[in-house]
């Protein structure tokens, strides 16, 4: 395997004033692939992700979210509103690629750390900015967390049932968001790395409600269209029929899935041995099928009762159906897919190792190097030393509270 020494990323730094998933998500993608991000952090407890929980090796452990989000990095502790905090972070950024925020809504131009500041003072830094809603529309001075933009983009009106919405379990629009601001910044690397891109390296914003609402296009495309605003289905979709979960006669639940009148096919006359559906002229169609997707799923549902999920899945495989079984996360975490293809990996935290599963790219001769997950502030001296600092200098910035307590590694 590629050691992290030719990673993809190598040489690449980025320095983060970050909180939360959605920055976090991004800059831990970039580390995975190799590059060296400093987490700065305040003194005074730092990403109040560090707190949701304390499950992780716990009690008194660490939070699931940070955990998940924040392998890789490296912590340093500033205090950003003293001169001499800000003056170390400038000397960062002075060796830094891109700069990721997802602090409050004009929270980096106070700093003097805008678009415009960034230009003039660090060029070579790709400064990319993540927040709720962008930029010059209403809603651009609001704070935004992950739930409060899938409702206001529509996508907790596309989930649950009609009349029951809910949000989607995992933080999707964190997630999202993130993603495509690991892209931005890899896209202008190497954009810079080709010469495509000339002069200082531009900003980027990308907000929580721009990638929701872009994930929504089937959604929004739909109701702009027809006029008519989907209703939720549950585990089921209000664009493909018949397609849904059904419970089993040994008290479990499958999960089958058409999208096409082929499949449509095989599973009346194939799985539930039902051509008299198949022959049906008022199921001929995808939208016909949508229309009387009551009845189909009456009939999918009554034959599944006669039937254990093995058997089901069994009879769905050679029909060649998509199907799956519907999993608990407990049933997840002892899936014999991920033991078989081994996904999952040593991380070491301040709290001891753990497991994590790899990430989701697998890249021939490259393994992601999965780095250890950060204590508050376990960098901040290595990081200083770097910077040219002397231990005394490093004793004296730390009696005026421009960097935190020097860091214990918890027993």
């Amino acid at each position: 395997m590629t050691q992290s020494g030719s990673a993809p990323l190598a040489g690449v730094t980025i320095v983060a004033m970050e909180q939360a998933v959605s920055a976090p998500m991004c800059t831990r993608v970039l580390a995975d692939f190799g590059a060296r991000v400093i987490k700065i952090e305040n003194p005074k407890g730092g990403d109040f992700a560090r707190d949701y929980d304390d499950v992780v090796n716990g009690p008194g452990g660490l939070a699931a979210h940070f955990v998940w989000a924040n392998r890789g990095k490296e912590s340093v502790t500033l205090d950003l509103k003293s001169e001499a905090g800000m003056d170390i972070l400038h000397r960062l950024l002075d060796g830094a690629d891109a700069l990721v925020s997802n602090l409050a809504p004009g929270a980096t131009a106070r700093m003097g750390l805008g678009p415009e500041d960034l230009r003039r003072r660090h060029p070579n830094v790709i400064g990319l900015e993540i927040d709720g809603y962008g930029p010059g529309g209403p809603l651009s001075h609001k704070r935004a967390y992950d739930l409060l933009v899938q409702a206001e983009s529509g996508t907790c009106a596309a989930t649950g049932y009609p009349g029951m919405p809910a949000k989607p379990g995992p933080p999707v629009a964190d997630i999202s968001t993130g993603l495509y601001s690991a892209l931005s910044i890899m896209a202008l690397l190497l954009g810079r790395a080709r010469g495509v891109t000339e002069g200082p390296m531009p900003d980027v914003a990308v907000s929580l409600f721009d990638t929701m609402t872009d994930i929504m296009g089937y959604q929004l495309t739909y109701t702009q269209h027809s006029g008519i605003d989907q209703e939720p289905l549950g585990m089921s979709s209000p664009a493909v029929a018949p397609y849904g979960a059904f419970g089993t006669r040994d008290g479990q639940t499958v999960v089958l899935g058409t999208t096409n009148d082929r499949e449509w096919q095989r599973v009346a006359r194939e799985i539930i041995d039902r051509p008299d559906l198949a022959d049906d002229a008022r199921y001929a169609t995808n939208p016909d099928r949508c229309e009387h997707r009551d009845e189909l799923n009456a009939a999918i549902e009554s034959w599944c009762a006669q039937h254990d999920l093995v058997e089901i899945q069994k009879i769905a495989d050679a029909a060649g159906i998509g199907n799956s079984r519907y999993n608990l996360p407990s049933e997840v975490i002892a899936h014999p897919h991920l033991q078989a293809r081994d996904r999952w990996r040593p991380v070491q935290t301040p709290r001891g190792e753990i497991s994590a599963l790899r990430p989701p790219p697998v890249i021939a001769g490259f393994e992601q190097p999965m780095g250890a997950v950060p204590g508050l502030g376990e960098h901040t001296d290595k990081v200083l030393t770097e910077l040219g600092l002397s231990h005394d200098d490093i004793a004296v910035l730390r009696s005026q509270g421009a960097i935190g307590s020097s860091y214990q590694r918890s027993e």
